[in-house]
């Protein structure tokens, strides 16, 4: 007697046995086990086997056709039914097909179809490429591919895709005015079908066959606004008085003695201080674009006493325990998950009455020209700077050369700004050392106010 959606619906197994068998017609049946699962099977024979297929767990796959309409979007979903999948498979079976070894092939070929895809891919690269990176900066870029790369190609088997494909997902990043955005994720998807051509899973990576300057915008550099040496007397003053956040106020005040760069500032987080070696490490993963990146190095920043007192002011102010492990310096006000905004600065700033004159990034070109012209060693300074040394080598070299060195120049800077803040005047450029060794110069660089 065929089955009634009723019987199917309430169908139990007896007590003491693993299954139970409850036939339909033509082979088709409903098996329900004693963990109360209910899976279709249809029966059949092929090559003089007895064979069966399954077609799927009941109620998902009803016993017929069902329509399920959805009256608030006017839409309608029909739903095949075992009879009707137990149909489809008796055809094929006449044609003489095996539908269970067809549906095998159609299973693999999907599976083969999701392992090759992009997102599958890169997610594998992912896994061996992030074991010597930090945990923030691998997360970082697989975040990026998640929400970027993976919506447009993410489903794109490897060896079908095409230079078209990447220029598309970067002029979509592009035209969201983010094109250095649009390039890293250009970069990192390269490296993804690299990988792929590398382990067999595409014959050619299409993104080495375009440069980003052949589709995108040309990058527009420009000078971050800075005062000059006339007005720098009243800046320290101004920043010193700041009415606003002590928070802010102290971020200003460790990027003037630091001149490190705005985002490596608002990101820093405690474990990257010891405060008792007066040192600041940036991890590689946080150093800017023009920094030590690429060359997975750290960079080092000596503490002056003045940048440990503010350091010990801010511990003070926002609490000791707030201040441990991976906690950042400066989180935001409504999200204390995240980093300051870089224009939680550049508002200061503005309210001090430097809107369009002054920025965070513009203390390093005060630092550059000052202690260039104080007489420090140039390669000391670009050390500093965290500019890249296009040798391998002699950057590693110069990095634990010059640290005595950078440390000495760190605290010879921390107290010019306390002289020139004090004494409402550009003290004439004196102290640090000269290539070679000879004793520095005075320089006639000293502008004084009110003459």
């Amino acid at each position: 007697m065929p089955l009634t959606d009723l019987v199917c619906r309430n169908a139990r197994c007896p007590e003491g046995k693993p299954y139970v068998r409850l036939a339909d017609g033509e082979g088709l049946y409903l098996e329900v086990t004693a963990a109360g699962g209910k899976l279709w099977r249809w029966k059949y024979r092929y090559a003089g086997k007895e064979k069966r297929l399954a077609l799927g767990r009941y109620p998902e796959v009803p016993l017929a056709r069902r329509v399920e309409r959805d009256r608030d979007r006017g839409t309608q979903r029909v739903i095949q039914g075992a009879r009707e999948l137990r149909d489809e498979a008796r055809e094929r079976l006449q044609a003489g097909e095996d539908p269970g070894a067809e549906r095998k092939l159609r299973k693999r070929a999907a599976q083969l179809a999701v392992e090759r895809a992009f997102e599958a891919a890169a997610r594998r690269w992912w896994e061996g490429w992030k074991i010597n990176k930090t945990a923030r900066y691998a997360d970082y870029v697989l975040g990026r591919l998640v929400s970027d790369a993976f919506p447009l190609i993410g489903h794109v088997p490897v060896d079908e895709l095409r230079s078209a494909h990447f220029i598309a997902l970067a002029r979509r990043l592009e035209e969201r005015e983010v094109p250095e955005l649009a390039r890293r994720v250009l970069q990192t998807c390269g490296v993804v079908m690299r990988w792929s051509v590398a382990h067999g899973l595409a014959d050619r990576n299409p993104v080495a066959d375009v440069k980003p300057a052949d589709f995108l915008k040309p990058r527009i550099v420009t000078n971050f606004a800075r005062v000059g040496a006339a007005e720098l007397p009243q800046l320290l003053r101004a920043i010193n008085a700041y009415q606003g956040s002590v928070y802010t106020r102290v971020a200003i005040q460790l990027m003037a003695l630091t001149f490190v760069r705005t985002s490596e500032l608002i990101q820093a987080r405690w474990d990257e201080f010891d405060l008792d070696a007066a040192e600041w490490t940036i991890p590689a993963d946080r150093i800017g674009r023009k920094g030590v990146m690429g060359r997975r190095r750290a960079h080092l920043v000596p503490l002056s006493r003045q940048a440990l007192e503010w350091l010990r002011t801010l511990r003070v102010a926002r609490g000791e325990d707030r201040c441990q492990g991976d906690a950042l310096l400066f989180p935001g006000e409504r999200d204390h998950e995240r980093p300051m905004s870089n224009g939680t600065i550049l508002m200061a700033l503005k309210r001090m009455g430097y809107r369009g004159r002054m920025t965070g990034h513009g203390f390093r070109g005060i630092a550059s020209t000052a202690l260039n012209e104080m007489g420090y060693r140039f390669d000391v300074i670009e050390a500093q700077l965290s500019h890249v040394e296009r040798d391998r080598t002699r950057a590693a070299y110069n990095h634990a050369q010059y640290l005595e060195e950078r440390r000495e120049m760190m605290q010879g800077w921390a107290d010019y700004l306390d002289r020139v803040r004090v004494g409402g005047k550009v003290i004439p450029f004196r102290q640090g050392r000269v290539a070679g060794g000879h004793e520095p110069r005075e320089t006639g660089a000293g502008v004084r106010r009110g003459g």
